[in-house]
């Protein structure tokens, strides 16, 4: 009988020395492409498994239709600040997966403002309006080796456009989403 509750006792506290908390990491650097632009990122820890994602970066547009003489692309700065959720890091330590470089799903508020600072297009002359844009995104952030990512999210959210600042006759707000596929270089 004693050897059993040693057993149990034993085995109780192997568990309890495994069920340690995860974390995010303190601070990641980066750099990220996809289809449509360029990012360089900071992921700042703020508690256990919430970080305060910085980033700067080019967003690209294609567009065209009846103003345009064929198809346009264009290229803007946009800067962006989104507290990021990792609510599955405990999970995925207890089945052994990796979590280096806030490897996990994340649920974000992407807060995002694209100045009018230039633009480099196709076309000579093209402005885009100061916007926010603010959407709540869904989506996975995994690790491909010791410093290769790629992030895939989902979002739907607001746009607000500053459109009497460049000359309109008011403000003017939409739905936006957020849909990217990325990868990327973690330093």
């Amino acid at each position: 009988m004693k050897k059993t509750i040693l057993t149990i006792v034993l085995c109780g506290l192997t568990f309890i020395a495994k069920s340690q908390n995860a974390s995010v990491e303190e601070s990641t650097y980066g750099i990220q492409t996809g289809i449509l632009g360029v990012w360089f990122h900071n992921e700042a820890k703020l508690s256990e498994q919430i970080v305060l994602r910085s980033e700067l970066g080019l967003d690209s547009e294609i567009f065209g239709g009846s103003f345009y003489d064929g198809v346009g692309f264009l290229m803007t700065p946009v800067i962006t600040l989104e507290p990021r959720w990792y609510y599955n890091l405990n999970k995925r330590v207890s089945k052994s997966r990796n979590i280096a470089g806030n490897s996990g799903n994340f649920v974000s508020l992407k807060t995002s403002y694209y100045p009018d600072w230039f633009v480099i297009s196709n076309y000579d002359n093209l402005r885009v309006v100061n916007q926010i844009s603010i959407i709540p995104t869904w989506g996975i952030k995994r690790n491909i080796g010791n410093h290769f990512t790629y992030e895939t999210g989902i979002g739907i959210g607001y746009r607000y456009y500053f459109a009497e600042s460049a000359g309109y006759l008011e403000n003017e707000g939409e739905a936006a989403v957020n849909l990217h596929l990325r990868i990327g270089y973690r330093f």
